[in-house]
């Protein structure tokens, strides 16, 4: 049985004491939880604050990207030897944002999550079709591609604690929500390409999130299917009340 992610991702919102004021007002909404994993990534520099703020919860910490060298002259990137100083255990790499409006790449995502990995650090690896490109019904071909360039050259042990999230672009501040159904067949798609790839063992732990426009009102829905294992969920995640709602999932 895998055990369920729930993950906020910040974005580019809260100032380091918006961001413990967060932390003090949702921890006791979800204290006691211990069926799941909760994770909450802010910006960069509320890391630390965060980080102090989280101690004695369950809740971890995450990083929203990292850089694939451990140190050098790379103005405005951060390492991951300096994520893990600053408590995070997770990191967030490929989101769509990221490939969108700063060019990421496969081959970039890829380095990253081998920096991330022999650091420590747990990769939640985002995948996700464009509505051009699941209109053009390209949704398959363009996850395999983005998965398997995406752990070109790794294998399954550097994997083990390997997060994806499948994060259709057209649904993410949308509105629009995958269905159910929709969400669980690329899940369910993103698992074989997995087995495939590195054998039976890792998908059948491979813990899959969904992300798009995931509120308290849908995670029941999505929860229930087979092959989605929890949320990275960006807006929802910004209100102590609306997250700890998707927390409580039933």
């Amino acid at each position: 049985m895998r055990r369920p992610l729930i993950a906020g991702n910040w974005k580019m919102y809260k100032t380091p004491a918006e961001a413990v004021d967060f932390v003090q007002r949702f921890a006791p909404l979800v204290a006691g939880i211990a069926d799941r994993d909760i994770m909450i990534a802010p910006a960069f520099p509320a890391l630390a604050a965060v980080a102090a703020a989280l101690k004695g919860t369950s809740v971890g910490l995450g990083a929203q990207d990292v850089f694939w060298e451990a140190e050098g002259a790379f103005t405005g990137q951060v390492a991951p030897r300096m994520l893990v100083a600053c408590g995070c255990r997770y990191a967030i790499i490929g989101h769509s944002e990221r490939r969108q409006y700063f060019g990421e790449t496969d081959a970039g995502v890829c380095r990253k999550i081998q920096s991330a990995v022999a650091a420590g650090l747990i990769p939640v690896m985002c995948v996700g079709e464009t509505e051009a490109e699941r209109e053009a019904g390209q949704t398959f071909p363009v996850l395999d591609k983005q998965i398997q360039n995406g752990l070109e050259g790794l294998i399954a042990d550097q994997l083990t604690a390997l997060v994806i999230a499948y994060e259709p672009v057209w649904a993410i501040g949308t509105g629009k929500t995958a269905t159910a159904g929709q969400a669980q067949e690329a899940h369910q798609f993103i698992r074989s390409r997995v087995a495939e790839r590195f054998g039976p063992a890792l998908p059948g732990a491979l813990r899959i999130l969904y992300g798009g426009s995931v509120k308290p009102e849908n995670i029941s829905e999505l929860m229930a299917m087979a092959d989605i294992d929890g949320a990275l969920v960006g807006g929802a995640s910004l209100k102590p009340d609306s997250f700890a709602g998707i927390v409580k999932f039933k």
